[in-house]
């Protein structure tokens, strides 16, 4: 039974220059939380944004006392900027979602169910047979996505299918003990998070989730897959483990 005024769901978008999407996505999850009889917030941690996603969700804010803005007041990373949010969060379970919404919203529930079936983090997943990827990334970008996910499994093996889904929520109990040791900003901190929470013994579940890929995407093909091969590397060697054991 939920105690009165706890919050149940807390969700962190993290917003490098949205202004095209986050307006929408904001939209989509408030209305899906209306739907909601339960207690919620959501974390907008804006990235140092140099176009109007700022002025955007202030817009919302002013709108919904469930919402608050984060602000870098540089560019810090995706990966910062998640683990900015997570650590200010207050639910029972606490999700980070990317800002354009590939994975709608209403997917919660889908991990949610696992997390109250025992498991202490769930991850959406685009690589399970049940995976419903309905509008797909361009042929470069998925062939690159899986390529990674095989060089990832070399490096640092983790067992899943999908680590690349930004599409994750994780229980009250588990969030400070994992990202309280992240330390990668890019978008390889995805992996080092799974890396950590099974280290702990934290059980996982990689949950199958519809896929609505959006083109605007941040990642860029020619920089960013040898940053995240860099950092995988930095996971691997580095005196990661002793820290992650701690």
């Amino acid at each position: 039974m939920r105690e009165e005024n706890e919050i149940y769901l807390s969700i962190v978008i993290p917003a490098y220059n949205e202004e095209k999407r986050i307006g929408r996505t904001l939209e989509e999850i408030i209305g899906y939380l209306k739907t909601k009889d339960y207690e919620c917030e959501i974390i907008v941690v804006d990235d140092g944004s140099t176009d109007s996603t700022r002025e955007i969700i202030r817009k919302f804010e002013g709108m919904d006392s469930r919402l608050r803005v984060i602000e870098n007041k540089i560019g810090k990373g995706k990966g910062y900027s998640v683990r900015r949010g997570m650590l200010e969060t207050r639910g029972k379970f606490a999700l980070f979602s990317d800002a354009d919404l590939s994975t709608p919203i209403s997917e919660i529930e889908k991990l949610t169910y696992w997390l109250d079936e025992g498991y202490d983090v769930a991850i959406g997943s685009r690589g399970l047979k049940d995976s419903q990827v309905e509008i797909h990334q361009s042929f470069l970008r998925e062939g690159m996505g899986k390529i990674f996910n095989k060089i990832m499994n070399l490096i640092v093996f983790t067992g899943f299918n999908d680590t690349q889904c930004g599409f994750k929520c994780f229980k009250r109990h588990v969030v400070n003990k994992v990202f309280g040791k992240q330390r990668i900003n890019g978008f390889a901190f995805d992996v080092e998070n799974i890396l950590i929470a099974m280290q702990h013994g934290f059980r996982i579940k990689e949950v199958p989730v519809r896929w609505l890929n959006s083109p605007y995407s941040k990642v860029s093909v020619m920089r960013d897959p040898a940053l995240m091969l860099y950092d995988l590397f930095r996971i691997k060697f580095n005196d990661f483990t002793k820290r992650y054991n701690q």
